[in-house]
């Protein structure tokens, strides 16, 4: 082996020590150019152009792809009044006083229009729109955005869900038309853009923007529903006429149908709620099959997760849903589901809360066997449940509110889902939904929302017992209705 010097290995070791040196000085001094340069990386990856180089917004492209396919409907209604030109509402104490004095007014039969916004969703004429924009309409006009107009037998309903107010049209047309596609929206993350274009107070072509400020909102008290609500929320203005319209992201692809607005004024305030397309497609493909919407059905009665209940129970998040109580002769009850148990788990998926739950049940298919985890007496378990059809057939378009008595009222229990709406005081008797022009009701004064607890002294604990004393009620000659309004009790007399 070569020996190296002393003086040979110091010069070595000193250069070394010089070029480690100026290789720190370097890198160091490169540091913030590189941190600079990385953060400009980033700051180009997550930006996003509000112009682009002709100075268009990226949303003059959206409303320039979107607007052809967005429709204006007009429907023409019946109305009754008690004078041409003159509406009255009173509130307070002396309500019942002005109803009663005014009872006796002649009525006048007039007509209205409601104007409200669509979109074609096929090139071969199929539209989506709002069930109550076209709800006891007796003539219906679809008017493009280049002025053609459809009316009378080119128009056709398709089929009506009340529960998601969506209705499904078609209009005969010759020629192919412009259509929107459907977004996930499922995908759809608070503080996205949303584009709403519509026709509000009849301004046509409408374009309005903000973002989505929340998503799954629902138990929001709407007049006439829908009871299946899991809303996006918007701040993109939404105003009477918008109804039907779509919402759309970004992309220029429908992530809802814009539906309602709350409101202390009747305008926009900022807080505008849309049908997430998710749940709007599914609806819509059993409306063109069938004309109808099949939900699945469990026969229970449900209850959210509040604090105390999860403490009391012993559970471990307010997650899942109660089970206040079980139908008789339905799926649940066959599958051995009792009063008190929790679902935790539907068909593979986790119970977040009521309003989501009852979706979910309700788009399950009938027939169908699904495995639930529960939790009873502080253990999980599963149970298989093989879906029934639910009951009531409101989704069809022509089995539509048939089902009116003979004081011209239609009622629901008050256990029922659609009744939540209504926030009652009281866990007995049938709440009014539908109360008939000029019926017998009418005159009497009762009102949405009322809850009917006695006829005649007749206790009225359900449905089947309201009409079986209904039934029974003589042509002619005044009935007493005890019935309860908000937190008031008080009596009505009606005459069938």
């Amino acid at each position: 082996m070569n020996k190296i010097s002393l003086r040979t290995a110091g010069i070595i070791a000193g250069a070394a020590a010089i070029f480690a040196f100026l290789f720190g000085i370097i890198i160091t001094a490169s540091l913030p150019t590189l941190a600079n340069r990385s953060e400009a990386q980033t700051e180009q990856q997550i930006s996003i152009p509000l112009v682009n180089e002709a100075g268009e917004s990226p949303f003059t492209k959206i409303a320039e792809i979107v607007s052809p396919s967005v429709v204006n409907i007009s429907a023409e209604k019946k109305v009754t009044r008690s004078a041409p030109g003159f509406e009255w509402h009173f509130e307070g104490p002396f309500d019942d006083f002005f109803k009663d004095f005014f009872k006796g007014m002649p009525k006048f039969e007039g007509k209205t229009q409601t104007l409200g916004s669509g979109f074609t969703v096929s090139e071969d004429g199929y539209l989506i729109t709002n069930y109550h924009v076209i709800k006891d309409a007796s003539n219906i006009v679809v008017k493009l955005t280049n002025k053609k107009e459809f009316k009378g037998d080119k128009v056709k309903i398709i089929g009506v869900d009340q529960r998601t107010d969506i209705a499904l049209l078609k209009i005969e047309n010759g020629e192919k038309l412009p259509y929107l596609k459907f977004g996930d929206s499922d995908k759809v993350k608070v503080g996205d853009w949303a584009i709403a274009i519509g026709n509000p107070y009849h301004l046509e072509g409408t374009v309005t923007v903000g973002v989505i400020s929340a998503k799954g909102r629902a138990n929001i008290p709407l007049p006439g529903g829908p009871d299946f609500q899991s809303f996006l929320q918007t701040d993109a203005a939404i105003n009477p006429g918008n109804s039907g319209g779509p919402l759309v992201n970004i992309h220029g692809e429908v992530i809802g149908i814009n539906t309602a607005i709350t409101s202390p004024t009747g305008g926009n305030v900022g807080i505008g709620f849309a049908i997430p397309a998710n749940l709007a497609k599914n609806i819509i493909d059993e409306l063109k099959d069938k004309g109808k919407v099949t939900r699945g059905y469990l026969g229970v009665y449900l209850q959210e997760i509040t604090g105390d209940l999860k403490d009391a129970l012993g559970l471990p998040s307010l997650k899942g849903v109660l089970i206040s109580d079980v139908v008789e002769n339905t799926p649940a009850s066959k599958a051995g589901l009792k009063s008190g148990d929790v679902v935790l788990e539907f068909d593979g998926k986790e119970v977040e809360d009521l309003q989501s739950f009852r979706i979910h049940v309700a788009s399950t298919q009938v027939g169908k066997t699904v495995k639930m985890k529960i939790f009873r007496d502080s253990r999980k378990k599963m149970i298989s449940v093989k879906m029934g059809e639910f009951p009531e057939k409101l989704s069809s378009a022509t089995d539509e509110e048939k089902e009116k008595s003979e004081l011209g009222l239609k009622v629901i229990d008050v256990t029922d889902s659609q009744a939540e709406r209504f926030n009652l005081e009281t866990k007995s008797g049938v709440v009014v939904i539908a109360v008939t022009i000029n019926s017998p009701a009418e005159e009497a004064g009762i009102r949405v929302g009322d809850v009917i607890l006695t006829i005649e002294k007749n206790e009225i604990k359900n449905v089947n017992s309201y009409r079986a004393v209904v039934s029974k009620l003589k042509k002619g000659k005044p009935a007493i209705l005890h019935i309860q309004r908000g937190k008031r009790k008080l009596y009505v007399a009606i005459t069938p």
